[in-house]
């Protein structure tokens, strides 16, 4: 099964090739297939409220009413999004039984304004702490790019709904890759945009300090429509000329450790931005090499996590978490008044190193991951599963604590594991982030004969 972009789905719709009903049955087909095979992108599936909507999606075309280019289209929505009349468990067990939803979170009434169909509800990493996306509750989804691999996570049914065709695109979260991991390990472009630009209410939180709101889908395109519905703000993301674009590149921390598939990738993609007559700069960000021993007690993450689940990891709720999870929210307790201070003052610091190490430069370019997705088999020992969770959050994290905005694109050849090209920027150059995207993307795809995607 194939999903094409948002706007050719619109097209096809507008020039009456097809109706909303028939794309929502197609992916509802698709969503029993890929489940009665075992996948597990899906938490839960509303076929009656999916068919409804289509069918008054369909009538109101008819009238003459296109709310947008989403209009009809099908739309994934990660577990920890309110959805009225829906319960909003974050990918646990411990929250399953509580009361549904009253009201839509804010970003998923704007989907539905926008006329976006939700068909069901994406698995997660349990409360979307981890960048692999494993789930002993719900199955882990594995990328259909690479057999046996994991998707990434915590947005890893997301990335997996949209690569399988099962939706035009899907609502995630991002606290330190959640959106950009499952984007580069399943051949997907995924956009982290600047925090608080997107309302953050009616989503269970992970990190108020770090977390963020994006979409995953096919092309810069398809995300800048889709952060414009969920951000109320549309931006000019016309594509920047190649030449003369100042793009930074840093040696520290980033490219260290490198799989070589991703140094392959990258180096390749910065040869061709050269000769497309794009000026790197490389540049030293030493304070980079300080964030092990900022973050070593756990960091924001952990400190504000515990904050919000100490009441539960405190009685015998603690016995229905993901154990691997509850490890991790628990260093948060050594995490005093005085120390998270600091933590703040050391990311107010590091944003400030981040602002003059950077420049003029219009975007700065990283390995979006580090390696390659891992097997699925080789993360079973906690050892493992623990250093391999640290190298694939250690790039994408770096955005979220310099308060950045950030893009993946895929940037592997046909019969190449998925690697993804991440592009980034400042808080607020969400605008210059997706306009040297859309640049970077056209190259890509011209180089690379392929559209992304599994290939």
């Amino acid at each position: 099964m194939t999903m094409t972009s948002i706007r050719q789905q619109a097209q096809a719709l507008a020039a009456g090739h097809s109706t909303s009903e028939a794309l929502i049955e197609q992916s509802l087909q698709g969503i029993e297939l890929h489940r009665r095979q075992g996948g597990s992108a899906y938490i839960s599936v509303d076929a009656d409220g999916a068919r409804q909507a289509a069918r008054a999606s369909d009538l109101a075309r008819a009238a003459g009413y296109v709310p947008s280019p989403l209009a009809g289209l099908p739309v994934s929505i990660k577990d920890l999004f309110d959805v009225a009349g829906q319960v909003t468990a974050a990918g646990s067990t411990l929250l399953a039984d509580s009361p549904a939803a009253a009201l839509d979170a804010p970003v998923v009434q704007r989907l539905r304004n926008a006329g976006a169909i939700l068909v069901g509800r994406t698995n997660m990493s349990e409360f979307a702490f981890s960048g692999l996306g494993l789930n002993p509750h719900h199955g882990t989804p594995l990328s259909p790019c690479a057999e046996g691999r994991i998707a990434g996570g915590s947005s890893s049914g997301a990335a997996v709904s949209v690569a399988l065709g099962l939706a035009v695109a899907g609502l995630g979260t991002d606290t330190g890759g959640s959106v950009r991991i499952p984007a580069a390990f399943c051949g997907l472009t995924g956009f982290k945009p600047s925090a608080r630009r997107v309302p953050l209410s009616g989503a269970f939180p992970l990190s108020g300090s770090l977390d963020s709101i994006g979409p995953l889908s096919h092309s810069v395109d398809d995300c800048a429509l889709l952060d414009a519905i969920l951000s109320g703000e549309a931006l000019d993301t016309r594509a920047a000329p190649l030449q003369g674009l100042r793009l930074a590149v840093t040696r520290d921390v980033l490219l260290d450790n490198l799989d070589p598939e991703v140094s392959s990738a990258f180096e390749r993609s910065l040869a061709w931005l050269e000769q497309a007559g794009a000026q790197l700069r490389w540049f030293d960000f030493p304070e980079l090499h300080e964030l092990p021993q900022i973050n070593a007690a756990g960091g924001l993450v952990a400190a504000e996590a515990w904050h919000l689940h100490r009441g539960w990891l405190s009685s015998d709720d603690a016995e229905r978490y993901d154990p691997r999870v509850a490890q991790r929210i628990r260093r948060g307790a050594a995490i005093d008044a005085a120390a998270y201070l600091d933590l703040l003052g050391e990311r107010r610091r590091l944003i400030e190193a981040a602002r003059q190490r950077l420049g003029d430069a219009d975007a700065w370019l990283l390995p979006s991951v580090a390696v390659v997705p891992p097997r699925l088999a080789d993360l079973q020992a906690d050892a493992a599963f623990f250093a391999c969770n640290g190298l694939v959050l250690r790039n994408t994290s770096v955005i979220n604590f310099i308060d950045g905005c950030a893009l993946s694109l895929p940037c592997h050849q046909a019969g190449e594991l998925p690697v993804g090209l991440s592009i980034a920027g400042l808080n607020g150059q969400d605008a210059r982030v997706l306009q040297v995207s859309r640049s970077v993307e056209q190259l890509l795809r011209s180089k690379l004969d392929a559209t992304g995607g599994c290939q």
